[in-house]
């Protein structure tokens, strides 16, 4: 693997991983308030307050397995090596823009360039898989021009 795709990859491995330490604070912080929340003699507030900390928590979950996830699929692209196509793990050059083929991370830095980090779930991620040098696509009235894979 380049040496640009190994900074990608522990940007990524870095975004995804500050993302859950972010979800599992927030599930303690949910957790605590819950169980310091104690039941007065305005017992419907107590209730409402109770089960608004489990939604709270609820959706923490659901966005700490979605984040466990995308860690795996970002595992799997680890040493991807270059190909004739676009597949998972591809760093695509092109006209409009140099993408990075894993997970869903936005706009990276590496080298002083912008890379955008897309899941190839994605509607971009999936017009680009297997696109080869030359191919021209477009998604929304943008064209790409593949230049380069990686």
């Amino acid at each position: 693997m380049s040496t640009l795709k190994s900074q990608l990859y522990q940007l990524c491995l870095t975004f995804i991983q500050n993302r859950i330490e972010n979800i599992e604070y927030s599930l303690q912080q949910a957790r605590q308030a819950s169980n310091d929340d104690t039941k007065s003699s305005a017992g419907d507030k107590y209730e409402t307050t109770r089960e608004m900390m489990q939604q709270e928590m609820d959706r923490n979950n659901k966005l700490l397995y979605e984040a466990g996830q995308q860690k795996i699929a970002l595992q799997q692209v680890e040493n991807v090596d270059a190909a004739k196509v676009v597949k998972n793990g591809s760093l695509v050059l092109t006209s409009k823009g140099n993408f990075y083929i894993s997970i869903s991370a936005g706009e990276i830095k590496a080298d002083g360039q912008s890379f955008i980090a897309v899941s190839q779930a994605s509607p971009i991620g999936r017009l680009f898989i297997g696109a080869k040098v030359g191919d021209e696509l477009i998604l929304n009235g943008n064209k790409y021009v593949v230049k380069e894979i990686l």
